[in-house]
């Protein structure tokens, strides 16, 4: 017989950072009201799922949006640490388009390798990372569902990887916005198909698209 198991991986909402800050892992970011309104409609979403285990990532803004989803079923968030944002050598500056970061000669040694990357940890660390943190979710709500509230990187890594696409990607191309939810199905110990959903996507802004 078979036994189903869906692992939904959801990212965070919107976290209040007005300073526009890569915040990687540093903590005391917290979700804006915009973001904890996107975690409660996910909740919402969810409601009639089984689920049965919620984990999250340790960083604040992961727990704040298990938090309304993990009350709706009754359930305590577990952490995994696993399923922490990735380490990137620009947390705690700011870096993006425009800003002249790729103009400063510091910066030029840690952006040798877009393959690996160079800047941050390695896409097949975070593969070995997130692939055992929803094997592990999997195993404790087997043949039953089970919500991973993780970060954009990781999520689209472990997703490309399940998919069988290579791991370096374009950034502005991953199919990850604030709140969305990427649904591994597993067949036993498997995972036989991947969806995508976004039921906060009308409040997320066009600009974080």
């Amino acid at each position: 017989m078979s036994e189903l198991t869906v692992v939904h991986v959801m990212r965070h909402g919107e976290v209040h950072n007005p300073e526009g800050i890569l915040y990687g892992r540093a903590p005391g970011y917290h979700l804006s009201e915009l973001g904890r309104k996107m975690a409660d409609r996910v909740a919402e979403h969810l409601a009639g799922r089984d689920i049965t285990h919620v984990v999250a990532s340790p960083l604040e803004r992961a727990q704040e949006t298990a938090a309304p989803v993990a009350a709706a079923h009754g359930l305590e968030i577990a952490t995994d640490e696993r399923l922490i944002e990735a380490a990137n050598v620009f947390a705690g500056k700011t870096f993006g388009v425009g800003d002249g970061a790729l103009r400063k000669p510091a910066n030029w040694k840690y952006l040798t390798n877009p393959f690996r990357p160079s800047w941050g940890e390695p896409y097949v660390d975070q593969v070995v990372r997130m692939t055992a943190a929803l094997a592990a979710a999997r195993d404790a709500a087997r043949g039953h569902e089970a919500v991973c509230v993780s970060h954009q990187l990781p999520i689209w890594i472990a997703r490309s990887y399940a998919e069988g696409r290579r791991l370096w990607h374009d950034p502005r191309r991953r199919q990850c916005t604030l709140a969305s939810l990427t649904s591994f199905t597993y067949d036993g110990d498997k995972i036989v198909s991947v969806g995508y959903s976004e039921p906060a996507i009308d409040l997320v802004p066009e600009r974080l698209r």
